[in-house]
Order: C-alpha cells, then structure tokens, then sequence
C-alpha cells in the first residue's frame, strides 16, 4: 500500500481542486493518504516568497485560472469574498480534529467546501461557529493543543522541503501544485522515467552567479 502525505492549506484554492481530483488520480493504486495541515504564509515567508497575492498581475491570473479549472473540470470553485485571508481559525478548528496532526477526509472536505463553495467570507463568525457544529463529532483536541499541532506540522514540512500547497509526498519524492497531480501517478505506478531522470532533472548547473 501506498502512503501519501498531502500537505494543504485552506486558503489555497489549488489545494480544493487537488482535493477533489485526488481520489480520481490515485484510482486502482492501493493507497492511504494522510492530511497534514500547514500554514503556507510561513513556508512562503522561510523561501523569500511573497505568494501570488503579493504581487498584482499574478494575484490576478491566480483567481482567473482557479476559478476556470474549477468550471473545466466539473469540480467548482466559487472565489470566497475575500481573498487571502488569515487562514488560522480554519487550520487550528481543524488540528483540534487531531491527536497527531493529521485530519480525515472528512474533516479537511468540510473546511475546503466553507471557503470554496457558495463565495461567501470563509471568517464570518456565524459560518465559523455552523462550521464548528457540523465537525462537533470529529473534535477531539483543545485549541492549545491545536496550536502546537500546526507549528510541528509546518516545522516539519519546511524541513521535509516542501515549499507550497498543495504538495504531496509518497516514495521520498515532493510534487508541488494541483498540475503534479499526474506526475504523482505515474510515480506511484512506478514509471521508469523517474529512475532516469527525477535527479538527474534537478542537478543542472546554477547558471546565475552569486
């Protein structure tokens, strides 16, 4: 059976596609995946990257695209009033789901569909509370807790390299954004291309000096 780490934050709209395609993608491959929660605005932060909402054009571009591949593909993608927002309440409600820092299905669906379906504000305190209900069953930490549990998950992430959301991890590689989707695949399958040249494709000389 095949382990796949899927490291994901909630304000990533990327990471709602990949979560919805996922189980399509990873079809006919015995498989268990497990959800880490992280807090991407600190990965971006420890690589010097502002994100795309830092930067105009491509926050842009970010949303038109999103949204398309939500419509081309049948998953849907309704951009939530206000956006980036401070993705803490929603990773922390869900770590208070966990003892070990990692989330079920379940739980990372119910707070992906309250930011990324219907466009309302993901932060409302009315929907957050509706939110908090409907997961009741699935809590099982307390907020403190919960707290420690995100910074170990995003500790840990940076250390394993991962840079972005969503990623994934399974037989010691890294694939990066919901596009790797079929690179996962084809790696899970055991594709011979990545026994050539996974390595070799990274080792290419730096051309920029110092």
């Amino acid at each position: 059976m095949k382990e796949i780490t899927f490291y994901l934050d909630f304000v990533s709209p990327y990471a709602w596609l990949a979560f919805e395609q996922l189980p399509q993608v990873l079809e006919g491959i015995s498989h268990r995946v497990v959800y880490r929660p992280v807090l991407l605005g600190a990965l971006l932060k420890a690589h010097g990257n502002p994100g795309p909402a830092g930067i105009v054009p491509k926050r842009a571009w970010t949303y038109r695209h999103a949204t398309w591949l939500g419509h081309s593909t049948g998953v849907g993608l309704d951009m939530p009033a206000r956006h980036p927002f401070h993705p803490l309440p929603l990773l922390r409600l869900a770590l208070e789901c966990s003892q070990d820092g990692s989330i079920n299905r379940f739980t990372a669906g119910a707070i992906l569909r309250h930011v990324w379906q219907g466009g309302h504000d993901a932060l409302d305190p009315a929907r957050l509370d509706a939110l908090r209900a409907a997961l009741a069953e699935q809590l099982r930490g307390d907020p403190e807790q919960a707290k420690q549990l995100l910074r170990a998950n995003t500790d840990a992430a940076a250390a394993r390299g991962v840079f972005g959301v969503p990623a994934f991890e399974a037989d010691g590689r890294l694939f990066w954004g919901h596009d790797s989707l079929p690179m996962l695949r084809a790696s899970l399958l055991g594709d011979a291309w990545f026994a050539q040249h996974w390595e070799a494709a990274a080792s290419v000389e730096q051309g920029l000096g110092g």
